[in-house]
């Protein structure tokens, strides 16, 4: 059994890489059902550059999401147009799973949630996955090259 009804998560899932699994992968495991949110292209510009706009990271993610949860995975991707999105506004979401590195924004999640009448949620924190120089797979590492998407090194 599950330890909660709906988990939450999130990021901007540009470039699919084995920490965005890991991190999905928790969230399955934790949670019967998953909302996972992903910024918009609104949110994020300015803020970092991407490779592929809002539609073509929901259709690459849920094409991973098949092939490493299958069919069955109970999941709703919602549209970020903030940080945080359903997750302080449902009151079913018991959970947020974060990664190390994004997981202190649970304490301003929960802030937001106590003002919304709402109780705090959990939150799960996902180690980050290094790749073969022991720094953390990123997104922005591989845009740039650095590494592929296993965190395998392409170029010294």
């Amino acid at each position: 059994m599950k330890r909660f009804r709906v988990v939450a998560t999130g990021g901007t899932f540009d470039e699919i890489h084995a920490g965005h699994i890991a991190l999905l992968s928790k969230a399955f495991e934790v949670g019967d059902k998953v909302i996972i949110g992903v910024t918009s292209d609104e949110f994020v510009k300015g803020k970092k550059k991407i490779n592929h706009d809002f539609s073509r990271r929901i259709a690459n993610l849920k094409d991973m999401i098949r092939k490493e949860f299958g069919d069955n995975a109970n999941y709703e991707i919602a549209k970020l147009d903030s940080e945080f999105g359903p997750a302080v506004t449902t009151g079913d979401v018991g959970a947020l799973v974060a990664s190390a590195e994004t997981q202190e924004k649970g304490a301003r999640l929960n802030e937001i949630r106590r003002k919304n009448g709402l109780a705090p949620a959990q939150v799960i924190s996902v180690p980050l996955i290094k790749a073969e120089d022991g720094k953390p797979i990123s997104s922005t590492r591989i845009r740039a090259g650095e590494i592929d998407k296993s965190g395998r090194l392409l170029k010294a």
